[in-house]
């Protein structure tokens, strides 16, 4: 068995940090035929997710991701790889939060000419 673990800090907040991993979780199922069960907490979520042959915790939190995973014999082969994919796609979801609006600078009352 080959065990992955990833951890991710963030500055997004836990609301914004859900919808990263509700995201994650779809892209998961869809993607590699993942079951993913979604548990909402107070201060923290925890994304269960499991196939044939794998199968781990994705941990969110106000300012950090953590995942987990147990791939079994067949796919520990493969470990490397998988966790590539995994890292790949959680940065991606995390990257494509906008960065926060900047306030315009205020104007001149009185431009010189």
């Amino acid at each position: 068995m080959a065990d992955i673990h990833i951890e991710r800090e963030h500055a997004l907040g836990l609301t914004e940090a859900r919808k990263i991993a509700f995201k994650w979780a779809e892209q998961a199922e869809e993607e590699f035929g993942m079951e993913c069960a979604y548990e909402e907490g107070k201060s923290a979520d925890m994304v269960s997710f499991n196939r044939s042959g794998v199968h781990g915790t994705l941990a969110v939190t106000k300012d950090r991701f953590e995942l987990d995973a147990r791939l079994g014999f067949l796919l520990g082969a493969f470990k490397d790889r998988i966790e590539g994919e995994i890292i790949k796609n959680l940065d991606a979801l995390i990257a494509e939060k906008p960065a926060a609006k900047r306030k315009p600078l205020p104007k001149k009352l009185n431009p010189e000419p």
